[in-house]
């Protein structure tokens, strides 16, 4: 039976962990677990049989590091090699009925704009490996222990375009249900689902009971297969050695726990060992199934952010379009995308949330423009957009990177449209626009524009995209050539909301083109469309008349609870003012803020007319980024946008030093940064680097895999106070407690700072660091309390 016959249908259990196994085994510190596929083949037999025998009925290979980064020249004998153990693993075990799951974990690089890691290179590495190991015989692929939604983007287009077998999805959050990159639950979920992965979870990070505020989202949200792989509790060294505090029978009895909240499989990871299984298995097969629920959503995300339609009209800002836009126009054929970025700013800051993109012009490559609008977008702005355009080419250049389920504006119901977008939408997910026209033209009644909104359902239906996933546009004509085409237009919006049970959408401003005061009758109408069942207007935020009767209808409507949103709009309180829109100055600190890096740069060499540079430096940069920082603390910045904001700085201060003209600026301090031996992903440790170098301290970056050696050696010969490590690795972090050690006793009194996804206080405390730095911020907090700032 294939396993997608029986995930969500009745229980399906996955293996615990790898690593951690593995170094009780003689795996040493920094040594790569993987290698162990060639050097110790019995042992990782022995352990695949183990969870067979356990009653596992999806076991991993030792695949999880796995890419060409790391392995450049043996990767395919590592690969078929792990996928044979397994193979043999599950004959001697007699569990032919059980599955080989293909592992694959992060690349360990940050993705660009954050990092050097282009995302078609990505999907190459994960891309090599999947076909690597669905040649040699794994039934599925898991993807597992993603802390970054582009990354997992990536690797599942990787596996729908190198092999057949079912994906599954597995993510490693916070206590706060974020990801390090910003992702929710509720976005990632939207993300997935509309790549059409066949299940997805959580696993590491977290043990079971920290899980659960994840595992109840998942419930309310997912309609696919959850799955819950969590660590045996918290981890803590003893004795040189990872260790975890859940044993097998109380870590049983959390996951039957688990089992009981609307979960569909479950597994273990760091700490889990396969009696840990066996006992899960045990007393979870005993609980009542429930298979998943579909939800039924309309959902459009990004990074960070998912928007539903439906529960009351969302506002798609405009702005960022050509079309009678003569300055939009200069900044395409010009290639200034900053101009661009301010106009979506402005629209977030005045209440949109989604942006339409439509940046098409005859006499540039629009395809191009497109991918390098919505990449940088996406890195500044966390509203999910609307990719807006008739150039299939340009569509999908649009929707591949996109970091979350964009809007898709749009298809009509011509057969040669629909032929071309469906795929499209079936292949990346989208929510997709539906013109209420097809070869004949637009309807003049209310009963044609059904009629084709039928037909693009129907045949949505035939490409696997749901109901849900369609919006009608109903088609706001213009009334000053034919004064009955609003009463059309209404109707139409209020026949697909009681007889299609769909949602609609409108490009609100047609309905007024050509007659003088526009906003008079735009405003209007935008309230009886509201009325008549409209759940999407494209309109222009900025606009203050657009938004008035917005949030009059809301309130008058009782969707704005306790008239919340009106009186924060209206109540005599000073707003703040929106940001700069197009190519209107922007102020230094506030380019930071935003990181626009163009901006910045231009605002700090108008300051500098008129500023000391050292004044520049104390008043404006550093403050932004304390702002910023402050923001990212509390929950309000994500990682791109912190990231992006740090590269602005960076950029002006450059401005800053070039006018300086021999005054140096004030180094606060060294601080040496290094990911430990055996690790290569050094996202963690390139994040501290930019913001520390940002805050004015040197760094001595000594890059990934570095043995404790060179840590302590470069320590003592560059006599720097204080020394960062990062891990990501159960299996690695070991190598962190033996530098620790060295430190102590070659270079007395040397301040250790310590982070990483594994990681957590008691942690750091055990291994005898001076400081745990749960981000990034925190490390730059630390530094000046060390060095007295």
């Amino acid at each position: 039976m294939k396993l997608t016959e029986r995930l969500g249908k009745e229980w399906v259990f996955f293996d615990g962990g790898m690593g951690t196994i593995l170094q009780e085994h003689g795996l040493k510190a920094g040594e790569l677990p993987e290698t162990w596929n060639l050097s110790h083949p019995d042992e990782i037999i022995a352990l695949n049989r183990s969870y067979f025998e356990a009653g596992c009925d999806v076991v991993n290979t030792n695949t999880f590091g796995a890419n060409a980064l790391k392995y450049p020249d043996n990767l395919q004998e590592i690969v078929q090699a792990a996928v044979s153990h397994a193979k043999t693993a599950r004959q001697q075990a007699g569990r032919e009925d059980a599955y080989i799951a293909l592992d694959i974990g992060p690349t360990g690089k940050l993705l660009q704009p954050m990092g050097d890691l282009p995302f078609e290179r990505a999907v190459e590495l994960f891309g090599e490996t999947i076909r690597i190991g669905a040649a040699a015989g794994a039934d599925l692929v898991l993807i597992e222990t993603m802390s970054d939604s582009y990354e997992a983007k990536a690797a599942v287009l990787a596996a729908k375009e190198n092999c057949d077998l079912p994906v599954l999805v597995t993510l490693i959050f916070d206590e706060k249900g974020k990801l390090l990159t910003g992702g929710t639950v509720d976005s990632t979920v939207s993300m997935l689902e509309g790549l059409r992965v066949d299940a997805l979870g959580v696993n590491c990070g977290l043990g079971p009971k920290q899980m659960h505020p994840i595992i109840e989202r998942l419930t309310q949200v997912s309609s696919l297969p959850i799955i819950v792989n969590p660590n045996a509790g918290l981890p803590r060294s003893e004795n040189g050695k990872t260790v975890f505090d859940i044993a097998p029978a109380e870590f049983s009895d959390l996951m039957e726990e688990i089992a009981g909240m609307g979960v569909q499989a479950l597994g273990g990871c760091c700490g889990t060992t396969p009696e840990h299984l066996r006992l899960t298995i045990e007393k979870c097969r005993k609980v009542p199934f429930r298979p998943p629920v579909a939800k039924r959503r309309t959902v459009v995300s990004s990074f960070s952010q998912a928007v539903e339609i439906g529960p009351k009209p969302v506002i798609i800002g405009e702005r960022i379009n050509p079309t009678g836009k003569s300055k939009f126009k200069a900044a395409l054929r010009e290639n200034n995308i900053e101009y661009i970025l301010g106009e979506g700013m402005a629209q977030e800051d005045s209440g949109a949330h989604i942006l339409d993109v439509n940046v098409g012009l005859p006499e540039i490559d629009e395809p191009v423009m497109m991918e390098r609008v919505v990449t940088r977008l996406q890195s500044v702005i966390a509203l999910p957009l609307q990719i807006d355009t008739s150039d299939t080419i340009a569509m999908e250049r649009g929707m591949r990177l996109y970091n979350g389920k964009p809007m898709i504006n749009s298809v009509s119901g011509k057969m040669e449209s629909m032929e071309a977008v469906f795929p499209l939408v079936r292949k990346y997910g989208g929510v997709v626009v539906g013109l209420a026209l097809d070869e004949n033209g637009i309807p003049s009644t209310a009963e044609g524009r059904i009629r084709i909104a039928k037909k693009i359902y129907d045949t949505a239906e035939k490409y696997g995209i749901p109901h849900e996933d369609i919006v009608i546009d109903g088609l706001a004509m213009t009334i000053s050539s034919d004064s009955g085409s609003a009463l059309v237009t209404l109707e139409t919006l209020r026949r697909i909301r009681d007889e299609l049970h769909g949602h609609s959408i409108l490009g609100v401003s047609n309905i007024s083109f050509g007659l003088p005061q526009r906003e008079i009758v735009n405003s209007n109408f935008f309230t009886m469309a509201m009325q008549s069942g409209l759940s999407c207007a494209i309109i222009n935020p900025n606009n203050e008349a657009m938004m008035k009767s917005y949030r009059s209808y809301l309130a008058l409507a009782n969707l704005d609870e306790q008239c919340a949103g009106y009186i924060a709009a209206y109540g005599n309180q000073p707003a703040a003012a929106p940001a700069a829109a197009g190519g209107t100055a922007m102020p230094l600190a506030e380019s930071i803020e935003r990181g626009l890096r163009e901006r910045a740069i231009d605002a700090a060499k108008e300051m500098l007319q008129t500023v000391p540079p050292l004044e520049v430096v104390n008043n404006e940069l550093i403050p932004a980024l304390d702002r910023v920082g402050k923001g990212f603390e509390k929950g309000t910045v994500f990682l791109p946008q912190l990231l992006m904001s740090a590269e602005a700085a960076k950029a002006a201060f450059e401005v800053v030093k070039d006018a300086m003209k021999g005054e140096s600026q004030q180094i606060k301090g060294k601080i040496i940064l290094a990911t430990v031996k055996g690790d290569i992903h050094d996202i963690g440790k390139n994040i501290v680097k930019v913001l520390l170098e940002n805050y004015a301290y040197q760094v001595l970056d000594l890059g990934k895999d570095v043995p404790p050696e060179v840590i302590v050696d470069t320590a003592i010969k560059e006599d720097v106070p204080v020394v960062g490590l990062s891990a990501l690795m159960t299996t690695t972090v070991v190598s962190m407690e033996d530098t620790i050690k060295q430190l102590r006793e070659k270079k007395p009194g040397t301040k250790v700072v310590v982070g990483g996804a594994v990681l957590t206080q008691e942690y750091a405390d055990s291994i005898g660091a001076d400081c745990y730095a749960k981000d990034a911020m925190a490390t730059v907090h630390y530094a000046d309390s060390v060095f007295g700032v």
